[in-house]
């Protein structure tokens, strides 16, 4: 794999995402660099399905580690300590938006792994990661229908700031990180001090504008340095299956979407769910104990 770097201005200040340098065994690997702050990530997917797979077994595994700001543990801690809170909430963030974009079908173990090598206290590395982990499966031969970006929104003196800074932050009346691809939003997940519907709506709107060119560079990297992506093809679904599941859910299950209280919304999609699997009904009867484990 040839190194290919490829960079943008991003709110005055230069972003790079560069391949072919390290983790060249992986699928696919980048390093992507915000003024002092770098992420490295690497993307590995099994070409062998286990016998009996019957769910997609991605796993996100963020890690901040202390070298990254000039630490080393010592005294009585000489180890890195398993993942912290900020690590794991982090990873969710990466796993929501990109999860979908794997092919319907695709249940080969895949692995991503973002790990940020170098801190600047000023550049906060967790929605470099989105990017990084998007761009290291857009250069390598895995199926994906990316690319997608992540960016945080915050708003200080009223005006909103893609990426602010630590300090920004600080004075932020908003805080919420937006993930989406090309033409929608795919996450939105934060939070913001009493701000009224519309204002929240015009940060995710911005957000979205603010991440095209982080799509953009993602799509010249992998016109440089992409790997033909391996054959794969969709497993057919049951059609007779489908429609006999659909006649009998469909209707229940937009009713119970309808619902705009979360736990009493997935207790009637839960109830929807048995009263399906427990159809018994011909060759039907043995297939639908399935549907309520989904993908």
């Amino acid at each position: 794999m040839a190194y290919q770097k490829v960079e943008i201005e991003f709110n005055g200040k230069p972003l790079t995402i560069e391949t072919g340098k390290m983790a060249r065994q992986a699928d696919g690997a980048t390093v992507i660099t915000y003024g002092e702050t770098k992420v490295l990530c690497t993307a590995v997917s099994s070409k062998q399905l286990r016998e009996g797979q019957g769910f997609f077994p991605l796993t996100v595994n963020y890690q901040e580690k202390f070298y990254a700001a000039g630490k080393i543990p010592g005294s009585f801690f000489r180890r890195e300590r398993g993942s912290s809170e900020r690590e794991t909430l982090t990873s969710r963030l990466i796993d929501r938006p990109m999860r979908p974009m794997f092919p319907k079908g695709y249940l080969f173990e895949t692995q991503i792994m973002p790990t940020v090598i170098s801190v600047d206290r000023i550049n906060d590395p967790d929605t470099l990661a989105i990017v990084a982990a998007s761009a290291a499966v857009e250069v390598s031969d895995i199926p994906f229908s990316g690319p997608i970006a992540g960016v945080r929104v915050g708003r200080v003196g009223g005006e909103f700031i893609a990426n602010p800074t630590l300090e920004q932050m600080a004075q932020s009346d908003l805080d919420i990180v937006v993930a989406g691809s090309r033409d929608a939003v795919i996450m939105v997940e934060g939070e913001a001090e009493f701000l009224p519907e519309e204002d929240m709506l015009e940060a995710v709107f911005f957000g979205h504008q603010a991440m095209q060119p982080l799509i953009d560079i993602q799509i010249k990297l992998r016109e440089l340095a992409g790997k033909p992506k391996r054959e794969f093809v969709v497993p057919e679904a049951d059609k007779d299956l489908t429609e006999k599941v659909a006649a009998m859910a469909e209707d229940k299950i937009r009713e119970a979407y309808s619902i705009r209280a979360k736990q009493e919304r997935y207790a009637a999609i839960g109830d929807v769910k048995s009263q399906i699997a427990v159809k018994r009904s011909g060759t039907f009867s043995a297939r639908s104990r399935s549907v309520s484990s989904g993908r």
